[in-house]
């Protein structure tokens, strides 16, 4: 009986997720009852993974390994993407790398990187201490310090300062969200230069870190290098909702029902705190998809698909 099961699953989701580019984006793809049935479709290869490594095209000027800052005796670097053909101010989407903050490096946003640099934007990913090295929150320290860097060199890249938004999946999201929302006033650095940017682009990230799944997560624990116990006031500060106010910028998030790492009530929670004080944000909630969801082709058309839209209307080129 089990064999026949296994047979009749592999023949369905062979039929129905092999088809390549037979979808349409603007629509949620999908999903999967439960997290057996994904893993038998990732198993039988019945979900078009996402191509992540990706070839810099003819089209597009790479500037590799920029030194942003150096901190006890390591240089920290970053990357852009730009059209070659730029002569004018674009915008810039900063692209925060995930891995519980304790592994991941710059490059592995790399496909994001190139498909919105060929939209006509400016693109850039950025290298930070992660866990093993620093504890929080040299790591937002490290972000701030990289937006910082970008925006006073903003001529040299043509970047347009008023136009940035800060994007990342799961841990880069965090970051990406806890930049954006502490720094969601008009403040200025030490060289005049504001800190604030436009819009944000959270895809499966934590917002908030005193819940009872984030007091119990062991790399969270490694981040702070204290458990909830010790140091609750931590976790509090190192929570973006906490921050959430009426001069947040725009958010888009996207959020798989079957995360198991990140809930997905996190986004929608965030959603709700956003709107209730009159921020413009649009949640996406993901049916029967799991954390590191944009591995799945489909998802990653949908979550471009839209991220298309939010920026047309927030950073318009």
């Amino acid at each position: 009986m089990a064999a026949r099961i296994v047979f009749f699953l592999w023949m369905v989701l062979l039929f129905v997720g092999c088809k390549p580019n037979q979808y349409d984006p603007s629509v949620p793809p999908k999903g999967f009852a439960n997290n057996i049935s994904l893993k038998v479709a990732y198993t039988l290869g019945a979900i078009e993974p996402t191509l992540t490594k990706v070839a810099i095209p003819e089209s597009i000027l790479e500037h590799k390994d920029l030194v942003y800052k150096t901190i006890d005796s390591t240089s920290l670097k970053l990357d852009i993407y730009h059209p070659k053909a730029l002569k004018k101010e674009a915008p810039l989407i900063i692209f925060i790398h995930g891995g519980a903050w304790e592994k991941g490096k710059k490059s592995n946003v790399l496909h994001y990187l190139i498909s919105y640099a060929q939209k006509g934007y400016i693109t850039a990913t950025i290298q930070y201490r992660l866990s093993g090295v620093a504890k929080y929150p040299a790591q937002l320290l490290d972000v701030s310090d990289a937006v910082q860097w970008l925006k006073s060199h903003a001529k040299e890249y043509n970047i347009n300062v008023q136009k940035i938004a800060i994007a990342g999946g799961s841990a880069g999201a965090h970051l990406a969200m806890q930049y954006a929302y502490t720094n969601s006033s008009n403040s200025v650095d030490d060289n005049g230069i504001p800190t604030n940017v436009q819009a944000v682009i959270n895809i499966y990230g934590p917002s908030d870190l005193t819940t009872e799944i984030a007091k119990k997560e062991k790399r969270v624990h490694r981040l702070f290098g204290k458990t909830y116990e010790e140091a609750p006031e931590m976790y509090k500060k190192a929570s973006p909702i906490a921050y959430v106010n009426k001069n947040s910028p725009p958010t888009i998030s996207f959020h798989g029902t079957l995360d198991e790492l990140v809930p997905y009530g996190q986004s929608k929670k965030l959603h709700e705190t956003l709107k209730a004080f009159g921020v413009p944000s649009y949640y996406h909630e993901l049916q029967g998809w799991p954390h590191a969801m944009d591995l799945s082709a489909k998802v990653f058309s949908y979550i471009q698909y839209h991220i298309d839209i939010f920026l047309e209307k927030h950073l318009k080129i």
